[in-house]
């Protein structure tokens, strides 16, 4: 499988047939029992931790069905978040980073408002932002919209056809939603971890 910087891919397929498996492969959370894995053209099974480590912060970015903030923060922090665990503070010219995205997601007014003090949708375009700080050539998401509602779902989506085209990330989704996957460049079908089709979508515009 190859996915190409500007592509918003989505990949389908039923329970177990190891989606999440496959992103957290790509995402250097797991690693390969064989053959290889090339992130901007460079093989990464040969990688120690630390390497796989720095290229997981400084190229990926990842956004799950649960957003997985840190209630103990506020939105703008939890955004900065992964500039911040690389240990050293944000610059002025990152926070504004942060801020343009929280604007860019409508949210901008609740920067200084804990997570738990704003609604799912909103925490979800909170995670969003988060994945998109350190400007990563890869975005991965797996059923981020699995708990929204249709109308919300509709909105995250638009969000990531959104940055696709403003920066240019590759973006691969995991989702049940045919309507989601049909508007997505092309959609892969995994079954029994095996890849059954790999087909563009015609109407994806």
């Amino acid at each position: 499988m190859q996915l190409r910087r500007g592509e918003l891919a989505a990949l389908i397929g039923p329970s177990g047939s190891g989606k999440s498996t496959l992103l957290n492969v790509i995402g250097l959370l797991d690693s390969l029992t064989a053959g290889e894995l090339y992130l901007l053209g460079k093989p990464t099974s040969t990688m120690d931790d630390a390497a796989r480590t720095l290229m997981r912060n400084e190229t990926i970015g990842f956004v799950f069905q649960f957003h997985h903030l840190i209630t103990a923060f506020s939105v703008l922090e939890n955004v900065l978040m992964p500039l911040m665990i690389r240990g050293s503070k944000p610059t002025p010219a990152q926070t504004e980073r942060a801020r343009s995205l929280l604007r860019a997601v409508g949210l901008e007014q609740f920067a200084n408002k804990k997570p738990n003090a704003i609604s799912g949708g909103q925490q979800q375009r909170v995670a969003i932002a988060r994945a998109l700080v350190t400007e990563p050539a890869l975005l991965l998401a797996d059923e981020p919209t699995g708990n929204l509602d249709t109308h919300t779902a509709g909105e995250v989506f638009e969000l990531f056809r959104r940055f696709n085209r403003e920066i240019g990330c590759a973006v691969l989704v995991v989702t049940h939603d045919p309507r989601l996957s049909a508007s997505c460049d092309r959609t892969i079908n995994l079954v029994d971890g095996h890849i059954t089709s790999d087909a563009a979508n015609v109407a994806s515009s």
